[in-house]
């Protein structure tokens, strides 16, 4: 499975592509920092945001895309940000009939390092030795666009699993309430 892990926001958007093997095997095929300047105006830094973010999608045909969720701060303007650069990349996504996840920080921490409180330096230590990588990944928006895409993959198998038994389960509710139907 290909994931393309987002780290998303409106100053820095973090990408990554990762290839899934068998196991808990990850292997890193890029990442990368879509940078805006915070001057320029809202719509031409989405624009910035979704030109990249759809030549990555083009380029590297993720079967999926792991999207950080976002969560409540202090700072509106910045969650504000960060939300809609997730749905300008939730929306290429849509486009291409990829699939979308998003997973919450404490996920990924949780996922990466065990530890789902971590900082970044943990996250982004956990992150080098997981892929083998030589340098560690900088700046940490790169670092965390991987550890969505790591998150995902390990996840990915529990998630289809949980799908599954959501689906059994609907079913049988239906036929359930078709039997109690037609018993009346």
């Amino acid at each position: 499975m290909r994931v393309m892990g987002v780290d998303p926001g409106l100053t820095r958007c973090g990408l990554s592509v990762i290839d899934s093997g068998t196991g808990r095997k990850v292997i890193a095929l890029d990442v990368d920092v879509v940078r805006t300047p915070s001057d320029e105006p809202l719509a031409l830094r989405l624009l910035t945001i979704s030109n990249t973010v759809e030549h990555w999608m083009d380029t590297h045909r993720p079967d999926v895309v792991a999207i950080e969720r976002v969560f409540a701060q202090q700072n509106v303007s910045t969650v504000m940000g960060t939300a809609q650069a997730g749905g300008v990349i939730a929306l290429a996504a849509a486009k291409r009939g990829i699939d979308v996840h998003f997973h919450t920080p404490s996920e990924v921490k949780a996922a990466v390092t065990g530890n789902g409180n971590a900082d970044k330096a943990q996250v982004t230590a956990m992150v080098t030795r997981i892929l083998a990588l030589q340098t560690k990944p900088t700046p940490a928006d790169a670092a965390d666009a991987l550890a969505l895409a790591i998150c995902h993959c390990w996840r990915a198998p529990m998630i289809a699993r949980m799908a599954q038994a959501e689906a059994l389960a609907a079913e049988q509710r239906r036929r359930y309430k078709a039997k109690l139907k037609a018993a009346r």
